[in-house]
């Protein structure tokens, strides 16, 4: 059985590439949406000009979305999942609790990084052309 400290040191590792995973999300998609929507058309155009796995990113963001949510989804149920339990010394207890509280922030901070993209990438235009914006 693996011991306490070499688990939140995974959930915690897995929390962070979940952050970076769905903070991609923003980069391919919610980014040069915002960036056009606020008429800066020419510094997506520079953006892509000097980054071109951008347009890479966003011809194949069914797949970012779809890796990052499944990232979104493993993270969770670490976090979640029953039967963890802080060890009972009470040094190791303490730093089982700050890492705990740090990793459900990180894990929200990117479901709600990972919502916005989606909504910008999948639900921005339909509702702007639904509503006659």
């Amino acid at each position: 059985m693996k011991d306490i400290g070499t688990q939140w040191r995974a959930v915690s590792g897995v929390s962070w590439l979940t952050l970076f995973a769905s903070t991609g999300t923003l980069i391919c998609c919610a980014l040069p949406i915002l960036l056009v929507t606020l008429g800066m058309g020419a510094t997506v155009a520079a953006l892509t000009g000097s980054l071109p796995i951008l347009v890479t990113l966003s011809q194949n963001k069914e797949w970012i979305f779809a890796g990052s949510g499944v990232l979104l989804g493993v993270t969770g149920w670490l976090i979640y999942r029953s039967g963890r339990a802080c060890p009972a010394d009470p040094v190791l207890a303490a730093l089982c609790r700050r890492t705990e509280v740090w990793n459900r922030r990180i894990y929200w901070s990117s479901m709600a990084t990972w919502g916005f993209g989606f909504f910008a990438a999948y639900l921005a235009l339909p509702l702007r052309i639904a509503l006659g914006w």
